[in-house]
């Protein structure tokens, strides 16, 4: 009586949930191992050069602040 309680859903789970997990998992390797596509290349260049470009307003925000407030750093 036991062993039906453990023997039935361990061959469902050979049968049909190890070969689906197998598949799918050497399905997302082989995508991993491909690289970016053109598209996510092309995301992230735009991301690239909008941190760039946040970086020097940061660094010209800094330049104001401590033109017209030098104490602002220590206030932190």
């Amino acid at each position: 009586m036991s062993m039906g309680f453990i023997v039935g859903p361990l061959v469902v789970f050979m049968i049909f949930v190890a070969p689906l997990w197998l598949i799918l998992h050497y399905r997302s390797k082989k995508h991993a191992s491909e690289g970016l596509s053109g598209e996510d290349q092309q995301k992230l260049q735009e991301l690239v050069a909008r941190a760039e470009q946040m970086q020097e307003r940061i660094v010209t925000l800094e330049r104001i602040l401590d033109a017209e407030v030098p104490q602002w750093r220590r206030k932190l």
